[in-house]
Parts: C-alpha cells; sequence; structure tokens
C-alpha cells in the first residue's frame, strides 16, 4: 500500500497566473522573497497591487542556501505580524525558507533545537500558504520537503512534513523571463536530477513512473531553446515540467546526486542545482552497475533516440556552460582533501539512503574522487 499526493488544494499555470490570487479574500500577508529578482521583475509589485487594501509585510534577503538563523529571524517577524496568509515567492530558498518559518510559526513548540528529533511528517499548517515560484527547478512549491543549512553541522538538509506542502502553487511563466542564464542552467538541472533519480529509485510507482519518465522527455526537449532564446514558450514548458518532476520525486525519494550535492552545498555555499548538474552524470553511470538502473537508462534512450541519455546528459551540460568536475567549479584540492571525510560522511546522509545501490563510505570516496578530478568513468 501506498499513499500519494502530488500537490495542495491547486495549482495555478499559464501566462499571468499570479492574477488568480485576485479571486482571494486575506487581510495579513506575509511574504518571504530573495534578495532583489521578485522587486526587479514586478512581481512583489504585482502582489501590492491585488492586495492593495490589505495589510503587508516583506520579508527578504532570503541568500541560495537560507540557514536556520534566517529562518529563526522570520518566525520572530512572523510573529509581530500575525498573517492569515504567508506567500512564498522566488527562487527555491525563500519558498523553502517560509515552509519552515510557517510551521515554526504556526507550533511554538517547534524550533531548530528539536525539529531533528520530532517527527514532523504529519504536522499539518494552520496558516494559508501560497508558492509562486519565480525560477524552474526545485519543484518546492508542490512539495513536502524544504532544505535548511544547518550552520553547525556544515550541512544542508532536507526537512519533510505535510505541512510544508503549500496550498496553492502558482505557476506564472512571467516570473521566469528575468532569470539569467547561469539560473536557468542550474535550475533546469536540478529538475532534471529530480526527475532521473526518482525514475531509477526502488521506490517507484506507476503513477510517479509517469510523471518522472514525462518530466525528463520535456525538459531534455525544451531546456536548451529556454537558456539559449528565452522565450516565454519554452520557460512555460520547463517552468511545469520541473514541478512536475517535483510532484514525482516527493512520492518516491532521490538518490545520491542529491546527498552529495547537499554536503558539499552546506560546507561550501554552491549553488544546489550546480552542484546536481555536475554529480549527476557520475551518479547515473555509477547507479548502472544495478541492472533496473541500467535496463530504464537503456529504455530512455531510445525513447529520446539518442545513443546514450548519460552521454546527453553530459553533452546538456557542456552547452549550459556547466563545471566537469568540483575542481573545475573552484574548489581548492586541498580544502577538499582537508574535508573529505566529514563530506564523505554527510554525502552518506539524506537522499543517498534511498539511492538505488547501497552505498558505503568506501564507495563514497572513491565516486567523492572521481567527481572532484573529473574522471567521467565512475564505474571500478
Amino acid at each position: 500500500m501506498k499513499a500519494l499526493k502530488f500537490y495542495g488544494d491547486q495549482l495555478v499555470t499559464g501566462k499571468n497566473a499570479i492574477n488568480y490570487m485576485k479571486t482571494l479574500n486575506y487581510e495579513r500577508i506575509f511574504i518571504v522573497t530573495g534578495g532583489s529578482s521578485a522587486f526587479k521583475n514586478g512581481s512583489i509589485k504585482e502582489i501590492e497591487n491585488i492586495f492593495s487594501n490589505k495589510k503587508i509585510k516583506i520579508f527578504s534577503g532570503i541568500k541560495k542556501n537560507p540557514d536556520t538563523t534566517i529562518v529563526d529571524k522570520g518566525v520572530i517577524e512572523m510573529k509581530d505580524f500575525e498573517p492569515d496568509l504567508v506567500l512564498g515567492i522566488g527562487g527555491g530558498s525563500p519558498i523553502d525558507a517560509a515552509k519552515v518559518m510557517t510551521l515554526f510559526y504556526d507550533y511554538e513548540s517547534l524550533n531548530f533545537k528539536n525539529v531533528l528529533k520530532k517527527d514532523i511528517s504529519n504536522y499539518k499548517r494552520k496558516t494559508d500558504f501560497i508558492a509562486i515560484p519565480s525560477t524552474s527547478g526545485t519543484g518546492t512549491e508542490v512539495t513536502k520537503a524544504a532544505v535548511i543549512t544547518f550552520n553547525d553541522l556544515d550541512l544542508k538538509i532536507g526537512l519533510k512534513s505535510i505541512g510544508f506542502i503549500p496550498d496553492m502553487a502558482i505557476l506564472d511563466s512571467r516570473l521566469t523571463l528575468s532569470m539569467p542564464k547561469n539560473i536557468v542552467a542550474e535550475t533546469g538541472l536540478d529538475a532534471l536530477t529530480h526527475a532521473l533519480e526518482c525514475y531509477i529509485n526502488h521506490n517507484l510507482d506507476d503513477f510517479t513512473e509517469a510523471m518522472a519518465k514525462g518530466a525528463i522527455e520535456g525538459l531534455l526537449k525544451h531546456l536548451r531553446e529556454s537558456y539559449h532564446t528565452g522565450n516565454i514558450e519554452s520557460r512555460e514548458k520547463v517552468h511545469n515540467y520541473q514541478a512536475l518532476a517535483g510532484m514525482a520525486f516527493q512520492n518516491v525519494g532521490l538518490g545520491m546526486a542529491h546527498g552529495i550535492s547537499h554536503a558539499f552545498g552546506g560546507m561550501f555555499d554552491f549553488g544546489h542545482g550546480l552542484l546536481n548538474g555536475i554529480c549527476l552524470p557520475y551518479v547515473l553511470e555509477y547507479n548502472s552497475k544495478d541492472p533496473r538502473v541500467q535496463e530504464k537508462i537503456d529504455y530512455l534512450s531510445r525513447v529520446l533516440d539518442v545513443d546514450n541519455v548519460i552521454d546527453e546528459i553530459k553533452a546538456l551540460n557542456k552547452e549550459l556552460s556547466i563545471p566537469k568536475s568540483f575542481k573545475a567549479l573552484g574548489l581548492a584540492e586541498d580544502v577538499f582533501r582537508e574535508n573529505l571525510d566529514l563530506l564523505i560522511d554527510n554525502s552518506l546522509k539524506g537522499s543517498t539512503r534511498g539511492n538505488p545501490v547501497e552505498m558505503n563510505r568506501e564507495e563514497m570516496k572513491k565516486i567523492l574522487v572521481k567527481i572532484y578530478n573529473g574522471n567521467e568513468k565512475s564505474r571500478e
């Protein structure tokens, strides 16, 4: 038996989808966003106009890897404002931060001192929550996950709760037009990693298989055009397919690419999608030692009409200017070696536990060294 949930109460998509909020009736809106993009692309102004006769509080400045400190600060301001709606807008980072802020706001006994010790999976949020992504990758607008950096652990941890699933996800393709090319690439590869790690996961079911496979095909078809031309048609396609990947993986799990990305992102503050893009070909090659994974790789290659889907991803990475290794990314070798033991330990946590090939310290060390050096042949 398996209980599936793909998103909250509503998903609104298409050009000008943000205007759907004109039908809503809230009095006190707490907006959580990043540094400047939501202001520059005009979306914050649109929201202010929609709720022009309501009370609005904007909590901004969420960076690419939100940590416990910024979330705690947001909770304090949320308690002071007492919203009846929390609205997370921007990339995955402000939306993830807003998710945790809202749950901590709703449950005063919950905080970062005890959240890792408690089972929060069935905590239901009390305050309404809307997510409006302006990047196309995390799928956080439809998932029960929120990734937060725990500075004291040098690790990004994916917290999971039914209360993190937004009541409404708004996919307005106009908001993606302001993404710079590097963000288009990195967030797109994050979504592709979600879809592929979900698809090769042994916890796959019929529903999520169709979703993951569809997301893979759609992303590989439209991501290049979204990157090179940035037209609204391709941006909208990628925006929708990344959400589809999010619906799939939250019901299945991910794998080693995400485990490694969370370890390196937590320690070195690199962008999550960038790390996933680097890791993905290595992880797929390594996991293809499992015959069931190899069968799926072969199937995708046939469906996509390419010789090998892993080689296709390598070519895509090159086209999107993604470095081939952690060394090429700029991580100094002495820093990598000094921290390797902790990186191995942290990479074995979280999503890696669902990897189709069971990992241990010795095997993880091998693949981390290969990803660092840029050795594309990950099997030994």
